[in-house]
Parts: C-alpha cells; structure tokens; sequence
C-alpha cells in the first residue's frame, strides 16, 4: 500500500527563527503551493474554542496560513459551525462574539469570520454520500461547501466520547450544520425541559411536523411520534429549554463524523494542519481546560487527514505523560495516554473507518522540516 507524506516540525526556534516561520516552512514543504487558489474561496476550517478555555489554536498560526494562501491568489475566510450544545457559540452572534474575545478578528489574522450555517445553525447543504454508509447524507454548514478549497487547523486533543480530536474530528462534527451534530451524536428527536421552557411558542413555529404542542401549564412538549429529528426547535429556542439526548455511542459517533468529514472534502482540494501543543484531555469545545497529557510536540502537515491523525496520535502516544495530567495515573495502559484518560472510548475506531471509507490512509512516511 502506498504511504501518504505527512510533513513535521518540532517546537524548538533557535534565536532568529519563530513557530511561525517554521508553520509557514512546512506547509509550504508539504505542497500547499500544488494547490490552485487563485481566486478561489479558501475555507479555513478552524475551531474558535469556548471562552474560558486558553488551550484552542492560537490566531497567530490562522494568521500565517491565511497570510499564505492571500499570497497564493487565494481568499480566505475562518469559519466554523454552531454547536449542539447550550454554550457561547450556540448561534452565530454568540459565536462571532466568543470567536473575538479569543482573538479571531480581521485584525488578527488577515481574514474575515464566518460562521458556517448560519444564524441559528440552519443554514446547511445536504451533500449525498456514498451508498452502504451509516447514513445515507451529511448536513454541512453552506460557507464550508460554498468554499472552492478547504484547510483544516486543528489543535490535536482528547476527547470523551471519540477518543481524541484532530482533523477528521474538525472536519467532520465541526463543520456539520446543527442538523448534521443531531444526525452524527443521536439517533432519536430532542427533548424539552419544563424548568426552562417559558411557554413562547416560537419552538412551534418552526415545526414542520406540527410535533410540538403545548400542556395546561404552556411548557413545550415534542410528540415523539412525528418529530424527524431535524433540529430546528432546538436552534431556534433562545432558552436553551430543548436538548438532545446524545445517545449515539462512541464507535458509531466515530463512523458518522468521519463519513462528515469525507462529504466536506470530497470533490475539491484540501489540505490539512494538525498542531500538537497543549495536548488537554478533553474536547475545546469545554469552557475549561487541563494540564496538557503530554508535553509540547510540533506540527504535522499533508494532504490526508487520516495520516495526519495517525502520526499525530502515534506522536503523542509515544511521549511521556505530564506530572499531573489526567494521563498520569498508576498502572495506566503504557503507549495510549487516550485510552487512559477516557477509558471507554476507542480511538482506533476512527482511524480505521476513515480508511474504510477511502478518507485517507493510516499508513505514512513522516519527513521532518526544519
């Protein structure tokens, strides 16, 4: 089987160099410059991070890719999805807002912020995937498919219910619409909680289904029967009174977000950087974060996302746990810091059904960049 190149640097600048020009050195090593940007639309697929937590991706390395891909002919724009859940970027004024007071601006990184779907995390486009998948389409936010290129930059991580993020994790949950996060994290319709609900009706109408009616005291009430799961009530609700039941597993949330992951790149270049730095054991998407599991890495760059993930995992893996860390733990599992900071998860599952599926390949010759 032929190798995929996945292109690495480590941290260390001596005097007169930066991390930056080291990024800027490697992606362009890598073959970034194969790619054709000029003036195409260039998705720069990123995750802002919950405010509250200081381990997310720092603009500076935005700034640097953008600054690239603008000297290449290209246009680019940061951009991410809303989440599923009830935090600061649950809709895109919320988000835009979190995504500035971390740092991502104009002014910042050279480009503009978009919020991929939307306003409430409706604004999607329904890409078909290929037959005898898990599921027979992927709801991905319109500003990623509208793009005629699309760069990942994702700081590598774990995370409790997938075991670890990276590329296809950034790709994939992040880039689904809020109908796409309720498709790929559960397999049933949302709930509504009565303490919440403050009986304003908007919720029903936005239902299509008419599934949603109201009891003696005007709290909201969703009719099983004829919810299709499709989300809107739970975007559209201002008090965060209807969830999701998150009842998909881990090895099928691991499936649906890699077959996400191959709807977004499929059909167009892309290319991808994963930065192994502050290593938290859980998910950006927390408004905290933890001792890193590992010390510092470097960065890993390439065109398969898959290699990307499996050199960058091997890379962490194979590094001393943190004094400390959550991956610091008497008689833990030598070699697989993930499994011991989330025990019931299995991340080997993702990587190989992302190679099933023909998102990219596990095996990879790395070269080094200095």
């Amino acid at each position: 089987m032929t190798k995929s190149e996945v292109y690495f640097t480590d941290m260390r600048c001596r005097v007169g160099d930066s991390l930056l020009a080291k990024l800027d050195r490697l992606i362009i090593r890598a073959g970034l410059e194969k790619i054709n940007f000029q003036n195409k639309f260039v998705a720069l697929k990123i995750h802002f991070g919950e405010p509250g937590n200081l381990a997310f991706l720092r603009p500076n390395f935005a700034k640097t890719v953008a600054d690239r891909v603008k000297a290449l002919g290209g246009r680019p724009f940061l951009t991410d999805s809303n989440t599923l859940y009830a935090g600061r970027r649950k809709n895109a004024l919320d988000h835009l807002e979190a995504a500035w007071e971390n740092g991502f601006s104009p002014l910042s990184t050279g480009c503009q912020v978009i919020i991929a779907d939307g306003l409430r995390g409706l604004d999607e486009v329904e890409v078909p995937l290929p037959e005898g998948l898990t599921l027979k389409s992927a709801k991905i936010g319109r500003a990623v498919m509208d793009a005629d290129i699309v760069i990942s930059l994702n700081h590598f991580k774990g995370h409790e219910m997938t075991g670890f993020g990276g590329a296809i994790k950034n790709l994939g949950m992040g880039s689904g619409s809020l109908t796409g996060k309720m498709a790929m994290h559960e397999d049933g319709q949302p709930s509504v909680s009565q303490k919440l609900c403050v009986g304003c009706r908007i919720c029903a109408k936005f239902c299509a289904r008419e599934a949603i009616r109201f009891d003696k005291n005007e709290k909201a009430v969703i009719n099983q029967r004829l919810c299709v799961g499709c989300g809107r009530c739970l975007g559209v609700c201002n008090q965060n009174a209807i969830h999701n039941h998150w009842s998909t597993a881990g090895p099928e949330l691991n499936r649906k977000m890699a077959e996400y992951a191959l709807a977004v790149v499929s059909g167009r270049p892309h290319f991808h950087v994963n930065v192994v730095n502050q290593v938290s054991p859980n998910c950006d998407c927390h408004n905290e974060n933890d001792v890193p599991v590992v010390p510092d890495i470097g960065l890993f760059a390439g065109f398969d996302p898959v290699a990307l993930d499996a050199a960058s995992i091997k890379a962490v893996n194979e590094a001393p746990a943190m004094a400390g860390s959550a991956a610091d733990r008497p008689g833990g599992q030598a070699g697989d810091h993930f499994t011991v900071v989330h025990p019931t998860t299995d991340w080997r599952g993702q990587l190989e059904y992302a190679e099933k599926i023909g998102l990219g390949r596990r095996a990879y010759e790395l070269i080094t960049v200095t």
